[in-house]
């Protein structure tokens, strides 16, 4: 019994020991050819530049050398508008000026993107235009508690006459 034990155990080594050098040889090969994609990668990146799209740095755009056009914005709501110039796909810029005392913004953007940046502007101005004209939801809310004050102090009234 312990002389079988002993011999299944050297063929599991020496069969390991085969399948080490071939699994050795493999992965040599495998991360050969790693090491050859990672350098056609690099290369093909150094001849393709990044482009980047929407919201960026003010270098990053002017890099595109497409030239840059920038409009003042003062409402302090910048996040508004930024959701709906990346909903334009528009690329852009956007700087502060800590100078003024209301801070006001740059956005900074492509000379090809003027038509887009007016469409969006246009829609953020609707939006604000909409926004100002509904009526706040504490004054419904005021309103709202009044009227029920009133309605409770009737009900009290018409419960003690009767």
């Amino acid at each position: 019994m312990q002389e079988e034990v002993e011999n299944k155990t050297l063929t599991l080594i020496v069969s390991g020991t085969k399948f080490t050098g071939r699994l050795l040889k493999a992965a040599i090969s495998k991360y050969a050819a790693h090491r050859r994609n990672v350098k056609l990668d690099k290369q093909r990146r150094r001849e393709t530049p990044v482009v980047h799209r929407g919201r960026q740095t003010v270098k990053q755009l002017t890099h595109q050398n497409q030239g840059v056009s920038s409009i003042d914005f003062q409402d302090k709501d910048i996040r508004r508008f930024d959701q709906i110039a990346r909903k334009y796909g528009v690329d852009y810029a956007i700087r502060k000026d800590r100078t003024a005392t209301p801070p006001k913004y740059l956005i900074f953007f492509k000379g090809r993107d003027t038509d887009a940046i007016n469409a969006a502007f246009q829609e953020y101005l609707g939006q604000k235009v909409r926004r100002a004209s509904r009526p706040s939801v504490l004054e419904k809310l005021e309103r709202f508690k009044g009227l029920a004050r009133n309605t409770a102090e009737k009900v009290r009234k018409q419960v003690l006459e009767r």
